[in-house]
């Protein structure tokens, strides 16, 4: 076969297989046109709903402290707006590849399909983390301050960098980055927070507990003397009154014999009384 023949073969050949591709083609790129469409109307749909809620007024509101002057650039109605759209898109781009028959790009796109509501989650974590220990911040501010604590704006701060630090963990094993390894860092910090806080209140506050356990103490026994107290003085009082109840009882026994006495000795008089009789008339 000569060059020519075989160049045309090709060529034919080439065509042939474009043809029979040519129903594929059509029905990925009309998968593609459809899906950018659809995602562009949803994603609208989605900013324009999270608008009228009031979505972005609160967020520019409790997040301008935070987020300073990117509150009002970043907003909640357009952040998920965007996310809505690319997750379409990223289905549509899979339907067009399955069409063709491109299974990798298919299974590769599958795989960040199924990764990205994990980032979402995250995403939604790190943003919303900032504004609750902002707000937990300034409540411990103010309630420890109206309790007397001269150093609230400290225990504010560590609660706010508490908070942070969990949600970034959080949000790190969420998306599944050295899962592990967070997790052994984080059990080593707190066990390190836990044993120097331990040692400098152990350390720093011995004289204060020796004062407290020294007051507890005699406190006790001061109270347990009172009660050693009135407890003897109820005894007595009540050895008081049983003397008091019997010797009662004896003087009335007395006074009843006197009186029995009495009448009896009176009883006898009876007896020795004379009785004197008038005289009897002349006469009779």
């Amino acid at each position: 076969m000569e060059f020519g023949e075989r160049i045309a073969a090709g060529f034919s050949e080439a065509v042939g297989d474009l043809i029979a591709a040519l129903p594929a083609i059509i029905g990925a790129l009309l998968i593609l046109v459809i899906g950018w469409i659809l995602s562009g109307i949803i994603g609208r749909i989605v900013s324009e709903l999270l608008r009228r809620v009031g979505a972005d007024r609160m967020f520019a509101q409790h997040g301008a402290d935070v987020y300073g002057g990117a509150a009002g650039n970043l907003t909640p109605s357009r952040i998920a707006g965007e996310v809505v759209k690319w997750l379409i898109r990223i289905v549509a781009i899979i339907a067009a590849a399955n069409s063709l028959g491109l299974t990798q790009v298919s299974v590769l796109l599958n795989q960040v399909l199924l990764w990205l509501p994990n980032l979402i989650v995250a995403a939604i974590i790190l943003l919303v983390a900032p504004l609750v220990a902002r707000f937990v911040r300034g409540t411990i501010e103010v309630g420890a301050g109206r309790m007397g604590f001269t150093n609230a704006p400290l225990l504010g701060r560590i609660a706010e960098i508490a908070i942070v630090a969990f949600a970034v963990i959080i949000a790190v094993n969420q998306i599944g980055i050295a899962a592990s390894l967070i997790n052994t860092l984080f059990v080593g910090v707190v066990a390190a927070l836990a044993l120097a806080f331990g040692l400098a209140f152990g350390l720093g506050g011995r004289t204060v507990a020796e004062q407290l356990t020294q007051q507890w103490y005699d406190s006790s026994r001061q109270n347990a003397r009172r009660l050693a107290e009135q407890a003897q003085a109820s005894g007595s009082q009540a050895q008081g009154s049983t003397g008091t109840g019997g010797t009662g009882g004896t003087t009335a026994g007395a006074g009843t014999g006197g009186t029995r006495g009495a009448g009896t000795a009176g009883g006898a008089g009876p007896e020795n009384v004379t009785v004197i009789r008038p005289a009897s008339e002349p006469g009779s």
